[in-house]
This record gives structure tokens, C-alpha cells and sequence, in this order.
């Protein structure tokens, strides 16, 4: 008899577990948690009880040993990303594990070895890439009444100076900063949009003088069929948007990184015509991303099919970002690699 669902542990309980994607999981049809571990036993009773888990752990390998868990959500730090979705795979727990999945484009074909050998599911959670306003979005770039993709401009800013902060913690080349935190969005949505990779990258980053952290940073990034701009920041004024320029129209994604669950999201498309005119609203009914990706991921476990970001997607994500690190470094123009073992 097939199963009906998949049995989630959670490794952690970081902000972004306990806000956003427990809620979220709670609420899918084919997704249920069955356990959640902390380093810290007290936390994950408290966090267990507050959302009626059945199982709490005080360490990450007896969540690892549990048998009523298929698929194991990594929430952790940066730097420990491909530590424990390793052991999560050895395991025999599918995985999805936060963004960035790694550091290191070698670490992402140390992945894909091991999830070919045990034969299981894994991805980064992007959850953005199976919001509905996305599907809408890449439907219209890729009709014929848009035009041929020629441009995209992003922007992705917070406001957090708090030293104590996870993502202020850790430089830039250990995880922390604007680039790996925000600038990953833009990057993958980039490439999901003009359905290509980048030929070259180029990048401006500007560093905090106390934390070590990149906090503003501006790239540019050559695709065969147009460009990509994007500034992310961590110490200005919160703001995001992604614009999409065709030959003919131009469409605009209000949200397009953390669309509130309880508000329809808005997308704007501009016709070929006076710039003057007021853009078309299209409005996609309201709709929990975390819900959606985590029962995405269940059913390409329930039924065998391929996850929304494999980690063939994830490899050529990581590589434009180190290639974004190389040219703050260098100044110069940088070829994406994909890593060598």
C-alpha cells in the first residue's frame, strides 16, 4: 500500500524553522512532522510542544536513528549545510536543506555522489521557485507576447546590524553576509527566468570593517540571451523587487522573495505601448510558499519523480556565486565553474 505522506524531522530551531516553515509544513496535505531536534533538549520540547510535534531529540544523530522519519528540513548555518545533509543522506533520510546548500561547488559534487549511491531525494529550498506567482511569472516571460527576455533587474535589502545575528557571525567566506544570505535569489531566479546560464559575472562588495561581512554588494551577470543586475544588502532600508524586460513587455514581481501567506501576490505587466499607461495587475490568490514546497518535495518522494532544485541547479547557482566572491576580489570579469573534485 502506497504511502499517503511523508514523516518530517526537523534538524534545529532556527528562526526561519519556528517562523515560517514548520507553520508552513503544518498546514501541507502530504507533508507531517513527526520529530524535531535541537542541540539543546529543553528548546525542542518547548518547540515540540508549542506546535504539537510528537518527538523532540537533544542531538542531531537521535533524530538521524528515529524510523519514523523519511525526510529530514535543515535549518542550520551556512558552514554546516553539507555536513549534515551528508550524514542526513547516509542516514537514509531524504533531504531538503536550506539555502545555500554549500559554499563550494567540490562540496555539491561530494553531494551528488553520495545521494546517487543511496539513492535518495535531496534539495535546496528555494521555496520561491514553486510559488505560484513564479509559475505565473516565467508562463508570461516565456509566451510569445512578451518578447524575447533581454533583461532583469533585482533588489534585495534588510536592515540588521545585530553582531549577535547568525548571518553577521560567520565573514563572508565562512556564509555570512548579503551575497550567500539574499543575493542567492536573485541569482537563481535569474537563471530560472531566462531558462540559461551566465557566460560571465561581475561584481562590486562592500564589507563591514567590524563583522567581516559583505552588506552591499551590486553584480552584473551575462547571459547568451541578455543581462542580469542585482544589488542585496543587509544594512539599508528593506525593500525587493524583481523586474523582467522583454522585446514587447515588462513584467514586475511586487514580493518576489517572501510574498506574505495571507495577502494575494501581485505581479505588473507592462504592454508595448506609452509608458505612461498604468501596468496590467495580476493578482495570484494567497498561498503559503513553505506549504507548497514541502509538499512538492513529499511527492517527488511518493512518487519517484524529480525535485523542484535538484542539485545539478544547485551546483551552477554556487558556481556564479564564488565566481560574484572572485571578481570582488579581482575586479575584473569571472567565468562560473562548477567545480572540479
Amino acid at each position: 500500500m502506497q504511502k499517503e505522506s511523508i514523516r518530517w524531522g526537523i534538524l534545529g530551531t532556527a528562526k526561519i524553522a519556528v517562523k515560517s516553515v514548520i507553520p508552513g509544513f503544518m498546514r501541507a496535505k502530504y507533508s507531517v512532522i513527526t520529530a524535531i531536534a535541537s542541540r539543546n533538549g529543553e528548546k525542542a520540547r518547548s518547540v515540540a510542544d508549542q506546535f504539537g510535534i510528537p518527538q523532540s531529540y537533544g542531538s542531531y544523530e537521535d533524530l538521524l536513528e528515529d524510523q519514523n522519519v523519511d525526510a529530514v528540513y535543515i535549518p542550520l548555518p551556512n558552514h554546516l549545510h553539507v555536513e549534515w545533509s551528508k550524514k542526513c543522506l547516509e542516514a537514509g533520510k531524504h533531504v531538503l536543506c536550506e539555502k545555500p546548500m554549500a559554499l563550494r561547488g567540490s562540496d555539491i559534487l561530494e553531494l551528488i555522489e553520495v545521494r546517487d549511491r543511496r539513492g535518495l531525494k535531496i534539495s535546496e529550498a528555494f521555496m520561491v521557485h514553486t510559488h505560484p506567482q513564479w509559475a505565473r511569472a516565467r508562463s508570461i516571460v516565456k509566451g510569445q507576447r512578451f518578447g524575447q527576455l533581454r533583461a532583469v533587474q533585482g533588489f534585495f535589502s534588510y536592515y540588521n546590524t545585530d553582531t549577535g545575528n547568525i548571518r553577521n557571525k560567520y565573514p563572508s567566506d565562512e556564509g555570512g553576509g548579503a551575497l550567500w544570505d539574499i543575493g542567492c535569489y536573485p541569482v537563481h531566479t535569474s537563471r530560472f527566468m531566462f531558462d540559461e546560464e551566465p557566460t560571465r559575472v561581475i561584481c562590486n562588495l562592500e564589507k563591514d570593517p567590524e563583522m567581516k561581512i559583505d552588506r552591499l554588494n551590486s553584480a552584473i551577470l551575462e547571459f547568451p540571451s541578455g543581462q542580469a543586475t542585482f544589488i542585496s544588502a543587509t544594512q539599508i532600508v528593506p525593500w525587493q523587487r524583481m523586474i523582467f524586460f522583454g522585446e514587447r513587455q515588462r513584467l514586475e514581481i511586487e514580493i518576489p522573495f517572501n510574498q506574505p501567506p495571507d495577502l494575494p501576490a501581485r505581479l505588473f505587466l507592462d504592454k508595448a505601448g506609452d509608458i505612461r499607461l498604468k501596468p496590467e495587475h495580476i493578482l495570484i490568490p494567497p498561498s503559503n510558499q513553505y506549504s507548497v514546497q514541502a509538499d512538492e518535495f513529499s511527492l517527488a518522494i511518493l512518487k519517484d519523480h524529480e525535485v523542484a532544485v535538484p542539485l545539478e541547479n544547485t551546483l551552477a547557482n554556487t558556481a556564479v556565486l564564488e565566481a560574484l566572491f572572485r571578481s570582488a576580489i579581482s575586479g575584473s570579469w569571472e567565468i562560473p565553474s562548477k567545480g572540479e573534485k
